[in-house]
């Protein structure tokens, strides 16, 4: 009975070293962790349901004097989301015009980024005159987000002017009357 208590206890023994010396834990462990991050460009004008806005002229009382543009229109809002990659550090968001209406000119401005976003948010250009061509409109966007909806971004101003106004290209005599003409504003969000 001594003998096979005495076998026991080695075969024990010899199980315990052998468990320790198989042992890989220690005082410090690590695993790692992947991390996808996606490439974002997004877009868009607030508040959705009423972005179509309509601008006109008002008629002189008096012979001798111009149409009047009537007041800007200061409703809408260009909010955008934006990761950067690694190749192009920044953005830019241009605007175009699909229609040139003769005699006149539309200009647009940007406001400085209000509202609840973050990040590198791009810095607005002066009044643009809307024409076909992609002008940048804001530049230097990083990653960045403006926050969603009215009061977020950047707010626009749009307005009228009636031939050879300051700044514009338009010539007053190339007017004709028009009960609605529609022309389609276009924002693009594009890496530099």
């Amino acid at each position: 009975m001594k003998n096979f208590k005495f076998s026991l206890s080695l075969s024990l023994m010899a199980l315990a070293i052998s468990a320790g010396m198989n042992a890989q834990d220690t005082n410090t462990d690590n695993h790692t962790i992947a991390i996808t991050i996606p490439e974002v460009a997004l877009v868009d004008i607030e508040p959705a349901a009423t972005k179509n806005i309509t601008l006109g002229f008002t008629a002189p009382t008096e012979a001798g004097l111009p149409i009047i543009p009537n007041a800007s229109n200061t409703t809408l809002w260009l909010n955008y989301s934006s990761i950067k990659s690694v190749a192009d550090p920044t953005r830019n968001v241009s605007v175009k015009l699909n229609a040139v209406i003769p005699g006149i000119d539309i200009h647009v401005t940007a406001a400085a980024a209000t509202g609840a976003g973050g990040g590198t948010l791009g810095t607005p250009s002066a009044q643009l005159t809307l024409s076909a061509v992609d002008q940048t409109i804001v530049s230097g966007i990083g990653s960045a987000y403006t926050g969603n909806g009215a009061n977020n971004g950047h707010n626009l101003t749009y307005a009228l002017a009636a031939g050879s106004g300051p700044g514009g290209v338009a010539v007053y005599a190339d007017l004709q009357a028009s009960a609605t003409t529609v022309a389609t504003v276009t924002y693009t969000i594009s890496d530099n």
